[in-house]
C-alpha cells in the first residue's frame, strides 16, 4: 500500500552522554554512563509519523554496519517502510549528544552514510506519489531539492540552521523552524519568512509555536507545560507528528489548496502535545510516544 507520508532524511546511531551542564568552549567536563541508541533527524521524524498513525516510508542511507542494522530494526519495528533505503559504503551517521540535568543537549553530528544520500526512481515515484514529503538538512542540500521539485506537498524543516538558496525555498509549501533557525533564513523579523515560502511553522520549544501564513494573521499556539528530562528529538517529534496529521486531512495526494488554516492549527497542537509527551522521556526514537498517548494528552490539552 503506498505511504501516506514520505521522509527523505538522515539516520545516525547516537552515544549520548549525560553531563552535569554542557561544557564550555576549551573546557573538559566528566559524563555519566554512555548510551547508544538509534536516532538523527529523519529517523526520528519517521518513526514519530508512523506512531501517530500514517502509512510512513523513508529514503535513507546506512552503512553497512552494526548501527546500520540498528537503525533499520528501530525504524522497522516502529511500522516505517524501509523498501526505499539504500545501503552505502561509507559508515552511517553518528551524532554525539550532551544532555544536561535540566534536559537541555548539544549536538554533534557526523554525516557518514547521509551524505551519499541519493533519490532513485522508486524513490522519485513513492515521493510524488505521497500525500506529505517531509525533509530535513542532515543530508545533502541537492537530495533534499531534488525531493522538493518530486513533492505534492512538501514540508522542510530547515534544521541544522543553514543559509538556504531561494531556489529551495520556493518549492516549499511548509517550513519548520526554530527561533535561530528562523533568524538564519529570514533576519530578526519572522514575518520576513513569508516572503520566501507561504507558510511556516516558527517552534518556540515549552512556549509552543506560531503559525505564519500569506493569507491570515500570525497563530500563536501554546505550549503543554511539562517536567523536561531531555529535549533530544522534541522537534522531530513535532515535525513527524505535524506531517502525519496533516497527511490525514487529505483524500488523496494532491494539491496544497486542500489543506486549511484549521488543519494546520490542529495539527500544530497535536505535535505540541507529542512533543511534550517526548521530552519526559530521555533518548531519541525510544522517546517519541504513539498515537493512543498522543490523543489521550490532547483530549486533556484541547478538548
Amino acid at each position: 500500500m503506498r505511504p501516506e507520508v514520505v521522509v527523505v532524511g538522515s539516520a545516525n546511531v547516537d552515544l549520548v552522554l549525560p553531563v552535569q551542564r554542557i561544557p564550555r568552549p576549551g573546557e573538559t567536563v566528566l559524563a555519566g554512563v554512555m548510551s547508544r541508541g538509534p536516532g538523527g533527524k529523519g529517523a526520528n521524524q519517521a518513526v514519530a509519523s508512523a506512531r501517530a498513525g500514517a502509512r510512513t516510508a523513508m529514503v535513507v542511507a546506512v552503512g553497512a554496519d552494526d548501527g546500520g542494522a540498528l537503525l533499520r530494526d528501530a525504524l522497522g519495528g516502529s511500522g516505517v517502510d524501509l523498501s526505499l533505503a539504500t545501503t552505502s559504503d561509507a559508515p552511517t551517521g553518528t551524532a554525539i549528544i550532551t544532555v544536561e540535568e535540566s534536559g537541555e543537549n548539544s549536538i554533534v553530528v557526523a554525516p557518514g552514510a547521509n551524505g551519499e544520500l541519493t533519490l532513485s526512481a522508486d524513490a522519485l515515484a513513492a515521493i510524488g506519489q505521497a500525500k506529505i514529503v517531509l525533509s530535513q538538512l542532515e543530508i545533502p542540500f541537492s537530495t533534499v531539492r531534488a525531493a522538493a521539485e518530486a513533492s505534492m506537498y512538501f514540508i522542510l524543516n530547515a534544521a541544522p540552521a543553514a543559509d538556504l538558496s531561494d531556489e529551495l525555498l520556493a518549492e516549499v509549501d511548509l517550513l519548520v523552524v526554530n527561533e535561530t533557525e528562523a533568524e538564519a533564513i529570514g533576519g530578526p523579523d519572522r514575518s520576513a519568512l513569508l516572503k520566501k515560502v507561504p507558510a511556516a511553522i516558527v517552534t518556540l520549544g515549552g512556549e509552543g509555536a506560531v503559525i505564519l501564513t500569506r493569507d491570515a494573521d500570525e497563530i500563536a499556539v501554546s505550549g503543554v507545560p511539562v517536567e523536561v528530562v531531555d529535549t533530544t528529538a522534541a522537534g522531530d517529534t513535532f515535525c513527524g507528528v505535524l506531517a502525519a496529521a496533516l497527511a490525514s486531512v487529505l483524500p488523496a495526494a494532491s494539491a496544497n489548496d486542500s489543506i486549511t488554516g484549521s488543519d494546520l492549527t490542529n495539527a500544530v497542537r497535536r505535535a505540541n502535545v507529542a512533543a511534550s509527551l517526548s521530552v519526559q522521556a530521555a533518548g531519541a526514537i525510544s522517546s517519541v510516544p504513539h498515537g493512543d498517548a498522543i490523543d489521550a494528552r490532547y483530549a486533556e490539552v484541547y478538548l
